[in-house]
């Protein structure tokens, strides 16, 4: 049998194993760096990209976390569903960790890989970490994904996605950077630098995932994240036990139903923090995904 037919059983067999129609099977990502030149705000060098995993130390679902660090040349990596199953939709995924890195595979390239699965282009964004700013550590992360929705939705066409519904989802540190993103786009953090940024940085919907940071110490909501009429639809997940306190998600979706936004809160009595999508036995928030899945149906389907 020749090495191409027998690479197409391996794939059609596995696919069959795993319930996962071939159509949803992209290629190798688009890798799109960010900015023209040096990120805005960049002063020192850093050490070199760190790409690396926890070893024995952490595991989720039986499998290590590949992490990633010492960010300087932020950048997309744009997975592409099958155009027989492309519905238009677009999220941009931000992974979480802390500020100081990146779970690139468990908060990234699984869910993108995922998202094409349901026809949506998964977009991976590779923010600048470890935070510049300790005041504002979510800074870098958030001009990076300012950045980010301008530079897709100035690519719509070319993407072959609807510049009315592009997304933006966070995980944890990650699902700050988003929140941010979706809440401060009348505030863009850095100096228009080309015509890319004259496409607008607002997200159409954000889904946040355990996302951290989002409370002050009095446990509401942090002041600058008070969300106005026009902020866009959100869908939420969190643990009620996770030791990064659902209050950021409960706040959160107060505010947002304050001032008649639409938000989607899923709250699960166990599950703790940091699993992305991977099914743990006896965890059903970590199976999120069954009802992210109709909430985006019904945004695919919405003209």
């Amino acid at each position: 049998m020749k090495t191409q037919s027998l690479a197409k059983v391996l794939i059609l067999s596995l696919c069959a194993w795993c319930n996962v129609s071939t159509l949803a099977i992209s290629g190798e990502p688009e890798i799109v760096k960010l900015w023209p030149g040096k990120a805005p705000g960049e002063t020192k060098e850093l050490p070199p990209e760190g790409d690396f995993t926890e070893g024995g130390t952490r595991f989720i679902a039986g499998k290590p976390i590949h992490l990633i660090t010492n960010v300087s040349n932020p950048e997309l990596a744009i997975y592409k569903p099958d155009s027989a199953i492309n519905n238009g939709l677009s999220i941009i995924i931000c992974p979480g960790g802390g500020h100081r890195l990146l779970a690139y595979d468990l908060e990234g390239t699984e869910i993108a890989e995922w998202l094409n699965t349901q026809g949506i282009t998964g977009i991976v964004l590779k923010y600048r970490v470890p935070f510049r700013d300790p005041d504002f550590k979510g800074l870098s992360g958030l001009q990076d994904a300012q950045r980010a929705v301008s530079l897709v939705r100035a690519r719509s066409k070319e993407l072959g996605i609807d510049t009315n519904k592009i997304g933006i989802m966070g995980f944890s540190a990650g699902g700050e950077v988003a929140a941010r993103a979706s809440l401060q786009y009348q505030d863009r953090k850095y100096e228009r630098i080309d015509a890319t940024d004259e496409a607008s940085c607002r997200p159409d919907f954000s889904m946040l995932i355990y996302p951290a940071y989002l409370v002050n110490e009095s446990k509401s909501l942090i002041e600058e994240l008070k969300p106005a009429a026009d902020a866009p639809q959100s869908f939420m997940v969190h643990a009620w036990d996770d030791p990064v306190t659902p209050l950021s998600s409960l706040c959160f979706a107060t505010e947002l139903k304050m001032v008649g936004v639409s938000c989607e809160l899923h709250l699960f009595a166990l599950g703790g923090h940091g699993y992305g999508m991977r099914h743990v036995d006896g965890m059903p928030v970590t199976d999120w995904t069954a009802q992210a899945s109709q909430w985006l149906s019904k945004l695919a389907a919405k003209k």
